[in-house]
């Protein structure tokens, strides 16, 4: 039973495997087109608009929707990391779409079933058949349980778990690859990049998680007027279902339609911005993904929010940043900015922090006559974020879905009421949290701390101090560099290029084959050549994923 289950991963692996090489080869072969100057012409017209040839980066959003949801799920992510893709990229990839039709009702409601473990009559008084949402990972139901509670219920797609999981080891397998071949992706670090975004994905996963986030957030806003959470019945939820109470209100982008039902958009904007500033200052956990799909404003100009699957924790010194970073645009001081943006940096070998100072100096002088209150928040972290790119300075994923938020609710603040200003209603929230963190209690419990970690470095200190002692007198304090074996690297490089090598050759061949045969200018040695390359593509494949773990 075992070797069958390894076998049909093994097969999954392998076809899906061919899937993505058949998009990918597709992508790089339009590329491959588009820079020769006599074969632009060749390119098929669903890569041009207007009869132009699409950008590369229009190209590769193209390539991540035909690849599927885990691509697509990866692309949006990337397009929030300044720090590793092009401006221009980011953009491109922040049009990316899960356009994902409704999967079969029935089934749906097969499936609903099961994780209840009742038929929907014996827990719903009434139940909607037809969709209100579909995602690429889920879809939603209205529907009325027996007591009159309206709720929504959230079904996860049939075997999208094993589906990710596949692309995902693909992708990690791919990952490691690609940092073995160009060591200039180990600063990158695309191995850990990838594991990170295979973390988020997999909470997304486990309804679990979100069920627990918007307990998390009913739990901070219990006692705020202005803020509604849709409870959550934990007795019908599961790790595949997930029944939340129906929350019924007016998007906030159409500022028609908020006049229309007797709602104040001033009064909404500022009522968002403090339900996530509260959030983000006084929590330290912030919904991440606050477009105006995921929030409705009911009567009283009450903020509503929903999808909880997307969120940011921030740790101490993260808070710390923040609290910095606000205070040193307020007084424009570049040393202060420096100091914050180095408190997250997790190279601890960086060296240039007088030109980072000099950089961030330069950036501030441009709003030397810029009132604090009126700085865009959103412009200046992009800048920051610039900056950044440039030093090579690591920070952590958290801060790049902080800054996300950030300048989604300015963006959705400034729609509906243009003189807004967030940093004005930032900086009492910032104050406030400096006061906290240097508290007196706060300040006892560093301190207290500090002497701990004293105390146990003087215990580890004679014994450290004799240990280095006997290594130099011994000459053994040296650093070691070694390949256990030169012959077997040297063999492994060699037939690395030659599979390298062998594998474009043969996609090239396939590649051209296959265009002649489709233009129908065929002949039976092309014929023989498409069939003979497309067979031994496979081989290649089948070489190349039997070294996947299973």
């Amino acid at each position: 039973m075992f070797s069958f289950l390894k076998l049909h991963n093994f097969f999954l692996k392998f076809f899906r495997g061919i899937n993505i090489l058949y998009v990918v080869a597709g992508y790089f072969s339009i590329n491959w087109l588009s820079e020769k100057k006599f074969l632009k012409h060749l390119v098929p017209k669903r890569y041009k608009h207007k009869g132009i040839i699409m950008s590369p980066q229009e190209r590769l959003r193209l390539m991540l929707e035909k690849l599927g949801p885990t691509f697509i799920k990866f692309g949006q992510i990337l397009a929030d990391r300044p720090d590793i893709i092009s401006e221009k990229l980011r953009t491109e990839l922040k049009k990316l779409q899960a356009k994902v039709k409704p999967f079969d009702h029935d089934l749906a409601v097969t499936l609903i079933e099961i994780e209840l473990s009742a038929p929907i009559a014996h827990i719903f008084k009434s139940f909607d058949f037809e969709c209100i949402g579909s995602a690429s990972m889920g879809q939603v139901y209205k529907a009325v349980l027996k007591n009159g509670d309206v709720v929504v219920v959230k079904v996860q797609r049939p075997h999208i778990k094993e589906k990710i999981n596949l692309d995902l080891q693909i992708l990690e397998y791919l990952a490691q690859k690609i940092s073995e071949e160009y060591p200039e992706f180990i600063v990158m670090n695309l191995e850990g990049i990838i594991k990170e975004f295979g973390e988020t994905l997999k909470n997304e996963l486990n309804y679990f998680n979100e069920a627990g986030n918007a307990r998390r957030f009913e739990e901070m806003f219990h006692d705020t007027s202005y803020c509604k959470i849709p409870k959550v019945y934990e007795d019908l939820s599961t790790a595949k279902l997930l029944v939340m109470e129906y929350i019924h209100g007016v998007p906030p982008d159409n500022v028609h339609e908020l006049y229309a039902n007797g709602l104040d958009p001033k009064q909404v904007a500022v009522n968002g911005i403090h339900v996530f500033l509260k959030m983000i200052f006084e929590h330290g956990f912030f919904h991440a993904d606050p477009h105006a799909g995921n929030m409705f404003v009911l009567p009283g100009n009450v903020i509503g929010l929903i999808d909880f699957g997307m969120v940011g924790a921030m740790k101490p010194s993260q808070m710390e940043f923040l609290a910095k970073f606000v205070r040193s645009l307020d007084q424009k001081d570049a040393t202060m900015l420096s100091e914050a943006l180095l408190i997250l940096n997790t190279n601890n070998k960086f060296r240039d922090k007088e030109d980072l100072e000099f950089s961030l100096d330069e950036m501030l002088k441009k709003y030397k006559s810029v009132p604090y209150d009126k700085m865009k928040m959103s412009q200046v972290m992009d800048e920051c974020l610039q900056i950044i790119r440039k030093y090579g300075i690591q920070i952590p994923g958290s801060i790049f879905l902080l800054i996300k938020s950030i300048a989604t609710i300015e963006k959705v603040g400034t729609n509906l009421d243009p003189d807004i200003s967030l940093t004005k209603h930032i900086r009492p929230y910032a104050k406030a949290l400096v006061m906290k963190q240097y508290s007196l209690p706060k300040m006892g419990k560093a301190f207290l701390k500090s002497i701990k970690k004293y105390i146990e470095l003087g215990k580890a200190l004679p014994d450290e101090i004799r240990d280095i002692l006997y290594n130099i007198k011994t000459g053994k304090l040296t650093h070691d560099i070694k390949l256990d074996s030169e012959e077997l690297f040297t063999k492994t490089i060699k037939q690395a290029g030659k599979t390298i090598a062998l594998a474009i050759l043969v996609s090239f061949i396939i590649i051209s084959t296959g265009y002649i045969r489709a233009k129908g200018n065929s002949s039976f040695m092309v014929d023989a050549i498409f069939f003979v390359s497309v067979f031994y593509g496979f081989i290649l494949i089948f070489k190349l994923f039997s070294k996947l773990r299973v």
